[in-house]
């Protein structure tokens, strides 16, 4: 008897989402209804497919071996889907979209209504995570990434290379005083990232030790693990930061200081699975990202 599409697509979610409460949630079913269905799938196939715990469900060695079958085959569905939808004249279909926390708070989501207006078909999603998603796996369709990718199978290019500078903001500097020199810096309240967590940066700390004396290291004030509280750190007055210049905006009370110091330079990159390089979303994507960053001035 041949196993039932619906079922196993509610035997992914439920491998995927670890209980039925949860699959539950995410296909709009009842509980009971996505255990009767799990059960039934189970009678077909003759085996055990989850291990049931108090605390949830763990897969069966047969389950494991199920659900990466049908991983597979529903990614190989939606690149087929994906296919069919990019058969027609304009851009249409969904279009999820990862990038960093940072990038994606303080310089995408100000431009994305601009090509959602350009694109209306398109169904623009936002992830905004530190980690990297699994392009391959379509966690995401496209990614905006700090550093070179090491999957796979993944088309990468050069997007934008941004300098990181030296902020604080008017109510620590009028507290304070401004430093003239990156020696005086020893004097003042530093914002570092935290270092237990792997940074989306290369580099992130280096105001720690730029200028600074090496029988006397600076310790930071604030030890933040995202780049985006860093930044509300530093605007709320707690002190001095190096940040990539793209996310302070030009209406805030946050402004740079000692100008003639330049951090390190970051090079992000625009990243897409192979298979989607004939996409038109993407291309269309793309394209507006390539002209949004030629008409910035760093």
């Amino acid at each position: 008897m041949p196993m039932d599409w619906d079922r196993l697509r509610i035997f992914h979610a439920v491998a995927e989402a670890g209980s039925f409460t949860h699959a539950g949630n995410k296909l709009n079913l009842s509980q009971s209804a996505i255990s009767r269905q799990i059960s039934a799938l189970e009678e077909s196939v003759r085996v055990p497919l989850f291990h049931r715990h108090a605390r949830g469900l763990i897969l069966t060695e047969q389950g494991e071996m199920l659900f990466r079958t049908v991983k597979d085959v529903f990614h190989k569905l939606a690149m087929a889907e994906a296919r069919l939808t990019e058969s027609k004249a304009r851009p249409t279909g969904p279009l999820k979209i990862t990038t960093t926390a940072a990038f994606g708070t303080l310089w995408l989501t100000q431009h994305i209504k601009e090509f959602i207006e350009l694109f209306p078909e398109v169904e623009v999603s936002l992830i905004l995570a530190d980690e990297e998603l699994d392009l391959g796996m379509r966690e995401a369709d496209v990614a905006i990434r700090m550093s070179p990718p090491r999957q796979p199978d993944l088309v990468q290019r050069p997007l934008m290379a941004f300098p990181s500078r030296i902020y604080a903001s008017e109510e620590y500097l009028e507290a304070r005083g401004t430093p003239e020199s990156i020696e005086e810096l020893d004097r003042h309240d530093i914002i570092v990232f935290g270092d237990d967590t792997p940074s989306p940066v290369e580099v992130v700390n280096w105001l720690i030790m730029a200028g600074a004396r090496r029988e006397s290291p600076r310790r930071p004030i604030l030890r933040v693990n995202n780049v985006y509280g860093i930044y509300r750190a530093v605007r709320s007055g707690l002190g001095i930061a190096g940040l990539p210049q793209f996310m302070v905006p030009d209406d805030t009370n946050v402004v740079q200081i000692l100008p003639d110091t330049e951090g390190p330079i970051t090079q992000s990159y625009f990243v897409y699975p192979e298979e989607l390089r004939h996409s038109k979303r993407i291309s269309v994507f793309r394209d507006f990202l390539l002209r949004k960053v030629a008409e910035l001035n760093f």
